[in-house]
């Protein structure tokens, strides 16, 4: 067995991802920041700002003007390469992906407020297996994910020097795994029939984050933010379904199981930023984030996945905020990431290297941004026999920023 028989795919509104690792575990790993971070290595953990929505660090939300009300939303396209040595094969993909807003509560305390939907994980594959005699052919397909309805609310406990946040969210989605075995001329076994597998995993939980950072001014331009953030490891609420058919509709049921909170979980996540900043001018940041995902558990089993580590890094750069030359207002941003998969193939893993770029540009009032990311990630397996992929995200996002609460004086 192994021969790839790589299946198009055309752009889908439902999927982000055409990837055969998502076969496994939750699938791929949703990207939670926003704008300005996901174009400088996906960083977030100690980024402060206050005209970016950020819910990676739930702390952030404290750094909005007052008057400020936020919007963000974003869509994502990806072009993807694979090649299992034999093979190759491209696919498009678009979704759109995230929305939040972001508005002050209590002016005196500076506390502020979060809420929005955020990608927690993708599945979208659809590829087949072909015997070394050609009698038997296996068809693989997955769809859904899971995703986060979230509000979190920061205050500053020391002004404009230590911030705190929490994030409750909604966890909830369904994945879906299905197989078609065909026997295609088999002589030797005329009794042989096809059989129609699927896995049906519906989730629903809640989920928080935690969130601190503290800012050490350097001058009245500059600043240094350290952030830390935690989320706690789940038991998740799940009901999943496992049949086995002799038909595609799954009316001539072979074997049919419905098990309700059968030992799926989500790890203790960990995450630091460190960023420097200097007003209209440049931003340098940094992240490492670690996951404990050889704890989780699936389908009630230990040891389904690897620990999963995140670097990222970027910069942001202006060259004449305050110039009437558009293109010197424009916010440039570049970064770099790595990543070392939670999903086990066959025993082995995978890391993920990947190069941001992106820019934000400035509507007329200067306030409200269209930022434009690019990110190509390649992907290098950690056995010969997986398949090569990478590929290239193109993300638009749309963060209106408005005073919406400033009161005009009348004469």
């Amino acid at each position: 067995m192994g021969v790839f028989l790589l299946v198009q795919i055309s752009l889908s509104a439902q999927n982000n991802t055409n990837s055969p690792y998502t076969r496994y575990g939750f699938g791929d790993l949703g990207d939670r920041s926003f704008g300005a971070g996901r174009s400088m290595g996906g960083i977030g953990y100690g980024l402060r700002s206050s005209r970016q929505i950020n819910p990676m660090n739930p702390a952030s939300y404290s750094s909005m003007d007052s008057l400020t009300f936020m919007f963000d939303a974003g869509a994502s396209f990806h072009f993807s390469w694979y090649n299992d040595g034999t093979n190759n094969q491209r696919n498009i993909n678009g979704n759109l992906e995230y929305f939040a807003m972001q508005f002050p509560v209590w002016r005196k305390m500076r506390l502020a407020m979060s809420a929005g939907i955020l990608p927690f994980s993708h599945v979208g594959y659809h590829y087949g297996t072909v015997d070394d005699n050609n009698l038997v052919v296996e068809i693989f397909k997955g769809t859904g994910g899971l995703s986060e309805v979230y509000a979190g609310i920061s205050v500053e406990l020391w002004p404009k020097r230590l911030a705190v946040g929490v994030n409750v969210g909604y966890l909830f989605g369904e994945v879906s795994h299905t197989s078609q075995t065909t026997m295609s001329g088999d002589a030797n076994n005329p009794e042989a029939y096809d059989l129609y597998t699927r896995k049906l995993v519906n989730v629903h939980n809640l989920k928080y984050d935690f969130g601190v950072q503290y800012i050490h001014p350097l001058s009245k331009t500059e600043r240094l933010t350290f952030g830390l953030a935690y989320s706690p490891k789940l038991n998740l609420r799940t009901k999943s379904l496992d049949q086995i058919s002799r038909d595609s509709y799954y009316y001539t049921l072979i074997q049919s199981d419905t098990l309700v909170n059968n030992g799926f979980n989500t790890p203790d996540s960990y995450g630091f930023g460190l960023s420097y900043t200097k007003d209209f001018v440049t931003i340098l940041a940094a992240d490492v984030s670690f996951q404990r995902w050889s704890d989780a558990k699936f389908y009630n089993r230990d040891g389904e996945f690897n620990d999963r580590l995140r670097i990222g890094a970027g910069a942001e750069y202006i060259p004449n905020n305050f110039n009437r030359l558009y293109l010197n207002r424009v916010r440039y941003r570049a970064g770099a990431h790595y990543t070392s998969s939670y999903l086990q193939v066959n025993g082995a893993g995978y890391d993920e290297y990947g190069v941001t770029l992106g820019a934000g540009f400035p509507m007329v009032d200067n306030r409200s941004f269209i930022n434009a990311s690019f990110d190509y990630v390649k992907i290098v397996p950690g056995s010969k026999t997986m398949i090569n992929e990478q590929y290239f995200r193109f993300t638009l996002s749309y963060t209106f920023n408005e005073l919406w609460f400033f009161k005009r004086k009348m004469d």
